[in-house]
C-alpha cells in the first residue's frame, strides 16, 4: 500500500502496487480522461511523476508517448503501477472539464504589494481631560505609531466610526489608500479582495487574502446579460434602445456579482464588507456597460472606447456591495473590440517580457490573439461566436455533466468520454471539435467540411450527419451538415486573426517559438484536434501551453500587486490593435481558413 498524491487537485490517498494510477484516481474522485476506458488504446490519461517511484514504461506507453515527454517523466496513468509512495502532477488536458475548471491559474508568484496600507492602532478613549474627536484620536493614534500624516476617511467610514471604535475597545484595524481610510475594523478582521473577470458568456470570481495574496476560494457563474444577446453587439444594441435598458444591463451584472461575492464570503466565514478592494476585468463593451458610459460608439466605424485608460470607482458607486468606501480597479482598454480582459490575459502569461515569436490566444466568443515579435506586441479580436459554448449546434451544450467532451473514432467505433460519467445528452465545444477532427481523419470529411459518402455517414430528413448516441426512446444524438459549418466560421475567425498577425510582420507560421491557449473554451480544447482542423498552425505541440483562465489570473495579480497594475498600463499602451476585417483580401484569406486542412499557410507578403 503506497500514498499517491495528485496534484494541482489537491487530491491524496491509499493505493495498492497491483492497482493502476487510473484506478487509483478513480476511487480518490480525480477525473481523468480516458475515452477507453482504460484499456490502453486512447493514450489520453497523460500524468507526470514529480517524485518517487512507478513500473517501468510499456510498449503501448512507447507508442503513445515522444521521448522527450518520456524524458519528462510522462506516463500513462491506466499502465503505470507505483512502486513507492509518489506524487503526481495532472496535466490540465488529462482533466475533465469541471475538475479543470477548479485548477486553472492557481499559480500567482508575486509577492503582495495591495494599493492599501493594513494598519493596526490602539487609541487611547477620550476622557474630560482630553476630549478628543473621535476622528483626530484616530489619526493622532495613526501618527504616533506610523508617522502618517492626517488624510481624509470616507464618508461611510465616518459614519459608523464612532460606535466601531468604543464597540472594538479602541484597538482597530484600518485600510488607508492613498491618504483616504476605506475601511475601519475589530484588529481580528482579515481584509479581503475580490478579482472578477466579466465575459460575454461566464463570470469567474476569485476571493483572496490580501495579505498574503491566496486564493481563498473561487466561482464560476453565467453572465445573466445574456439574456439580451449571446453577443456584445447585441448587448450594445440593446442598451442604446433606451436608459433602463442600460441601467438594467449593469444591474444585471453588479447583482450576479454580489450574489457571488457573498457566496464566496459564506464559505469562509467571512463578510463582504471585508473586501477592502476589487479588480474587474472583461472586453470594453462589457467594461463599458458595467461602468455605465456610452456604448453606441462601440458598434459604430471606427469602434472607439470612451474610456482607455485604468479607471478607479468608489465600490458603492456601482452598486457593489463590499466594504463601504471600497474601491473597484479596472485595468486599461487597448481599442473597441479588444479590452481589460485582454490586456490581463497578457499580463498573466508575461507575454510582453518574451524574446522571439510569440502568441496568445484566448478563444471565447470573442477571440483575441496576441502576437509578440521581437518586443512588438500587435493584437486583433475574433467573432468567433458561441458555437464554442455549443450554441447554435442542434445538440450542443456547455460543459456540464451529460456533455460529451471528448470524442475518438476506432475504425466506425465511436469512443466516447462523457462529463460526469452521465448518459449523454448533448455535446460541448471540446467533444464537437474532437469530432469534427476525427472525420476528417477517417476521411468522413473532406477539406471543404462536407460530410462525404462513409459509413459512418447518413442522410435524414435530406440532410448528412452523424449518429454519436442511440438513445432508445428518445432522439439520437447526432452532428449535421449544419452544425459543422458553424465550427467552420469559428474556427476560421481564429485562424484568419493568427494568419492576418503573423504576415504583418513578415513572418511565417513555424516561426512562432511559443503559444498561450487561454480562455473558457480553450482551457478544454485538445491541441491535435485543433490544429487537425485547421483552427491552429501544424506545430510541434511542446511550442503550446493551455493556461486556463489567464484574464481572471492576471486580474488576481493586479488585485494584490501594484506593480502589476503599472505593468498591465505599460502592456495597453505598447499592443497596437489591427481590424480584421480590414486586412487586404479579406474575403479569399477567410474561406481560406474555413477549410478544415491543417495545411494552410502564410506567405510572406
Amino acid at each position: 500500500m503506497f500514498i499517491i498524491d495528485f496534484e494541482p487537485v489537491g487530491r491524496r490517498g491509499e493505493c495498492f502496487e497491483d492497482q493502476s494510477l487510473l484506478d487509483c484516481a478513480r476511487r480518490l474522485n480525480v477525473d481523468l480522461v480516458s475515452l477507453c476506458g482504460g484499456a490502453r488504446t486512447c493514450g489520453r490519461c497523460k500524468i507526470q511523476l514529480i517524485s518517487g517511484t512507478l513500473s517501468q514504461p510499456t510498449r503501448e506507453e512507447r507508442q503513445f508517448l515522444s521521448e522527450r515527454e518520456l524524458e519528462q517523466n510522462f506516463r500513462l496513468a491506466c499502465q503505470s503501477f507505483p512502486q513507492s509512495n509518489v506524487k503526481i502532477y495532472v496535466p490540465p488536458a488529462s482533466l475533465t472539464a469541471p475538475q479543470r475548471t477548479q485548477v486553472e491559474g492557481l499559480n500567482l508568484e508575486v509577492a503582495p504589494e495591495p494599493p492599501f496600507r493594513n494598519l493596526e492602532v490602539q487609541l487611547n478613549p477620550p476622557s474630560l481631560g482630553s476630549p478628543e474627536s473621535d476622528d483626530q484620536n484616530l489619526w493622532k493614534a495613526l501618527h504616533a505609531r506610523y508617522g502618517i500624516a492626517p488624510g481624509a476617511i470616507d464618508l461611510k467610514v465616518q459614519q459608523s466610526l464612532s460606535p466601531q471604535l468604543r464597540n472594538s475597545n479602541w484597538s482597530v484595524r484600518a485600510a488607508l489608500r492613498d491618504r483616504e481610510i476605506v475601511a475601519l475594523s475589530a484588529r481580528s478582521t482579515r481584509w479581503l479582495g475580490l478579482a472578477a473577470d466579466i465575459g460575454t458568456t461566464k463570470i469567474a470570481a476569485y476571493l483572496l487574502d490580501m495579505e498574503n495574496g491566496r486564493t481563498l476560494g473561487s466561482k464560476g457563474l453565467m453572465n445573466p446579460q445574456i439574456s439580451y444577446g449571446e453577443d456584445v453587439v447585441s448587448r450594445i444594441a440593446a442598451a442604446g434602445k433606451s436608459p433602463e435598458n442600460a441601467a438594467k444591463l449593469q444591474a444585471l451584472v453588479v447583482d450576479a456579482l454580489n450574489e457571488v461575492t457573498s457566496q464566496l464570503c459564506a464559505d469562509i466565514q467571512a463578510d463582504p464588507s471585508d473586501i477592502v478592494e476589487a479588480v474587474i476585468v472583461g472586453n470594453t463593451a462589457i467594461h463599458h456597460l458595467f461602468l455605465r458610459l456610452p456604448v453606441q460608439q462601440l458598434g459604430l466605424s471606427p469602434y472607439v472606447p470612451a474610456i482607455r485608460s485604468a479607471v478607479d470607482i468608489k465600490a458603492r458607486d456601482l452598486g457593489l456591495r463590499i466594504a463601504p468606501g471600497g474601491y473597484v480597479h479596472l485595468l486599461p482598454n487597448i481599442a473597441g473590440y479588444v479590452g481589460a480582459d485582454h490586456v490581463a490575459m497578457l499580463l498573466a502569461t508575461r507575454v510582453d517580457q518574451y524574446d522571439g515569436v510569440t502568441l496568445a490566444v484566448d478563444i471565447g466568443t470573442n477571440t483575441e490573439i496576441c502576437l509578440n515579435s521581437n518586443g512588438r506586441m500587435t493584437s486583433v479580436s475574433c467573432a468567433s461566436g458561441p458555437a464554442f459554448e455549443g450554441a447554435h449546434i442542434k445538440y450542443g451544450m456547455r460543459a456540464a455533466p451529460g456533455a460529451i467532451e471528448h470524442v475518438r473514432l476506432s475504425g466506425e467505433k465511436m469512443e466516447l468520454q462523457v462529463i460526469g460519467g452521465a448518459p449523454p445528452v448533448g455535446i460541448c465545444g471540446s467533444g464537437f471539435l474532437d469530432l469534427v477532427a476525427q472525420l476528417r481523419l477517417a476521411n468522413a470529411l473532406d477539406g471543404s467540411g462536407r460530410l462525404v459518402n462513409h459509413p459512418l455517414v447518413h442522410i435524414q430528413d435530406g440532410m448528412r450527419e452523424i449518429v454519436l448516441v442511440e438513445r432508445p426512446g428518445s432522439d439520437a444524438i447526432t452532428i449535421s451538415q449544419k452544425d459543422v459549418r458553424e465550427l467552420q466560421l469559428a474556427k476560421a475567425a481564429i485562424r484568419l486573426g493568427i494568419r492576418a498577425l503573423v504576415e504583418l510582420e513578415g513572418l511565417t507560421e513555424d516561426k512562432i517559438e511559443r503559444i498561450f491557449i487561454a480562455g473558457a473554451f480553450g482551457t478544454f480544447i485538445d491541441i491535435e484536434s485543433a490544429i487537425v482542423i485547421g483552427m491552429l498552425p501544424a506545430l510541434p505541440l511542446e511550442r503550446f501551453q493551455q493556461v486556463g483562465n489567464a484574464a481572471g489570473t492576471g486580474a488576481r495579480l493586479a488585485l494584490i500587486s501594484q506593480t502589476m497594475r503599472a505593468q498591465a498600463r505599460q502592456i495597453a499602451l505598447r499592443d497596437r490593435y489591427i481590424e480584421l476585417a480590414c486586412i487586404p483580401n479579406f474575403n479569399r484569406k477567410f474561406a481560406e481558413a474555413s477549410l478544415i486542412d491543417r495545411g494552410l499557410t502564410t506567405a510572406t507578403n
